[in-house]
């Protein structure tokens, strides 16, 4: 396989990790290794490179690039593969407990940091694919009343099934839901226009709108609903997320003064 066939599998099939030659027929391994760790959707994949250079100046190159280890030829498979193994394992356990802090401990979506690392990493990859990106923002409606009223135990078990609930809503895998922070959540809708958007934001009012809420001192069961506003941008180097994520707001705002329980649109370019 030569360099650039080699590149072109990790980003397409995302490996748990890579064995490198150092010398391949189109490309010398530290420049396709210094490639890949300059592109932030695989630069987390370890690298181990394979090699008969035995020159402590280039292991410390490789190591310096990003490799995780420099395997010289000939080698034991055994240990190659006790390397191997041991590499996977360490990325899984550090994947791991990056899930563990991007997770909201409340709701269990994720929370407003992985947030900020999705909508950076969607943006660059729909800026390559030249395709629309669609932000909403969902805010529950009179959440203060709700916890004033019936205490904030019940208001924390409204996020977790409201959280649940837009996530379950969600159809692509590449649709995202995270907690932004008190009673706003943020969709992430890639490869999605405006009027996509406003109907995944309309089919998530509803749904939240259908819920009831048992159990609670009033005499019929409780419904809460909550107020969305929409933003979508064909990314490019001139714009940013904060002008799309800000656009969102600001209709998510107009959903609350018009009535609440409503979605506002991206506005017309």
């Amino acid at each position: 396989m030569s360099g650039h066939q080699g590149m072109d599998v990790a980003r397409s099939e995302g490996p748990d990790l890579i064995l490198l030659d150092l010398r391949l027929p189109d490309m010398d391994g530290l420049e396709i290794c210094r490639i890949l760790k300059a592109e932030p959707d695989v630069e987390r994949i370890p690298i181990i490179f394979l090699t008969a250079d035995q020159d402590p100046a280039t292991e410390e190159k490789g190591i310096t690039l990003g490799a995780v280890d420099f395997v010289t030829k000939p080698f034991s498979t055994a240990v190659l593969r006790a390397r191997v193994r041991t590499h996977i394992d360490l990325r899984r356990k550090t994947e791991a407990l990056e899930r563990l802090a991007a997770t909201d401990a409340l709701t269990g979506v994720p929370n407003r940091r992985s947030f900020e690392t999705v909508i950076a990493r969607e943006w660059r990859r729909m800026m390559r694919e030249k395709m629309p990106l669609s932000v909403a923002m969902v805010d529950i409606d009179h959440f203060k009343a709700l916890n004033d009223t019936f205490g904030h135990p019940f208001g924390d078990h409204v996020l977790r099934v409201v959280a649940a609930t837009i996530d379950a809503h969600l159809r692509r895998p590449s649709d995202y839901v995270a907690r932004y922070g008190g009673e706003e959540f943020v969709l992430v809708l890639p490869s999605t226009d405006a009027a996509g958007a406003a109907s995944v934001a309309e089919g998530a009012r509803r749904a939240i709108e259908a819920l009831q809420f048992d159990g609670m001192p009033v005499d019929k069961p409780l419904q809460v609903t909550a107020s969305l506003g929409c933003g979508t941008v064909v990314p490019s180097v001139e714009g940013g997320v904060e002008a799309l994520v800000g656009e969102a707001d600001q209709n998510l705002y107009r959903a609350k003064n018009n009535g609440r329980n409503r979605v506002e649109p991206s506005s017309p370019a």
